[in-house]
């Protein structure tokens, strides 16, 4: 790793600097440099671009920019730019071609199609969700009865695996039995 040659450069060597860099296949700019932390009125915006972006998910640069001027923040759009990119942000919109499945996708049969749906226990439905949290998130799943609209089971979890998933099914299995089989 680079980081690791760079280590290797001693200050106090008779072969210069830039020399030591030639040998170990880095630039001048790597030795010299050391990168500037990032200041508290930056972690600020940085928070509250994260918030917009939270709130707004398909809001890009420009959109947030001026969300961030309603909120009473003077900022250049260019620096929100960056920002977001330093954070990995980007604005949620359909791409193109994203209705064509990919090749080799397998196509299921939609088997509810013309069912009237009339009783309860006729029809389960299963949906995992993700809320944000201040340190990471939290993943719902709730199975729910299509007819009465009814929660049969919930839980949460900080871990995005299956335990959680079955704990619920199980449970709504156990209070309310089998929905009937198509």
């Amino acid at each position: 790793m680079k980081s690791e040659r760079v280590a290797m450069i001693e200050r106090e060597e008779v072969l210069p600097v830039t020399r030591q860099c030639t040998l170990l296949g880095i630039s001048r700019s790597r030795a010299y440099y050391s990168g500037a932390e990032v200041s508290e009125a930056e972690l600020t915006l940085m928070r509250l671009i994260d918030e917009g972006h939270l709130k707004y998910p398909f809001y890009g640069s420009r959109r947030i920019h001026d969300w961030l001027e309603d909120q009473g923040h003077r900022i250049n759009r260019k620096k929100v730019r960056r920002l977001m990119r330093t954070m990995g942000l980007v604005a949620l919109y359909p791409k193109r071609r994203t209705s064509l499945p990919g090749r080799g996708h397998t196509i299921y049969p939609y088997r509810l199609k013309g069912l009237s749906i009339d009783r309860p226990n006729q029809v389960w439905a299963a949906d995992i969700c993700y809320l944000p949290m201040a340190k990471g998130f939290l993943y719902l799943v709730a199975i729910i009865d299509w007819y009465s609209r009814k929660v049969l089971a919930w839980r949460l979890s900080n871990t995005l695996d299956s335990h959680f998933c079955v704990e619920a099914l199980e449970e709504a299995l156990g209070r309310y039995g089998c929905p009937e089989r198509l």
